[in-house]
């Protein structure tokens, strides 16, 4: 299966987590939030902001950096948010699901809100925003850079 790549912009990403919070509002009311980090820090600051939520917790699982998959562990584990009732989940994106089915399993009574959805993680949020496809890579702005790229006729001529 050939990757594709969906680049998203830092004003693409606040517009996407506003609509998170719109789509949020009639949810509530939130005793606080849960980002679960990287990803969902600036998504879930966003949401924060626009629902008026003060109260933020953070949970940390690594599952793969840049190079390889591996065991996922937890590094942080959220204090204040207890099962998580009255929380809400926000993470960048829910690809796999690996990550989303661990933090389902410390905070079972939260609802858990992504702005980006894959198919294999879809049935672990229950809001999100958009969907794309299993084998889109998002490059997200803090992961990019901007650069020079070349017109798509000219990439088309070079030899593969």
């Amino acid at each position: 299966m050939a990757e594709r790549y969906y680049a998203v912009t830092w004003d693409q990403l606040h517009r996407d987590a506003r609509a998170l919070a719109w789509r949020l509002m009639g949810s509530g009311p939130w005793r606080g939030i849960v980002a679960i980090t990287r990803g969902g820090l600036i998504p879930a600051a966003i949401v924060a902001r626009e629902l008026e939520i003060r109260l933020i917790e953070s949970v940390s699982i690594v599952t793969y950096d840049e190079e390889s998959k591996g065991q996922p562990r937890i590094t942080k584990a959220p204090v204040a948010a207890g099962d998580g009732e009255g929380f809400l989940i926000v993470d960048d994106l829910v690809d796999t699901g690996t990550t989303a089915r661990i933090v389902r399993g410390l905070l079972p009574k939260a609802h858990f809100a992504a702005v980006y959805a894959k198919p294999a993680g879809k049935p672990l949020v229950d809001t999100f925003i958009t969907e794309v496809s299993q084998d889109t890579w998002i490059l997200f702005p803090w992961d990019t850079e901007p650069q020079f790229a070349p017109p798509l006729a000219r990439r088309q001529e070079a030899p593969n």
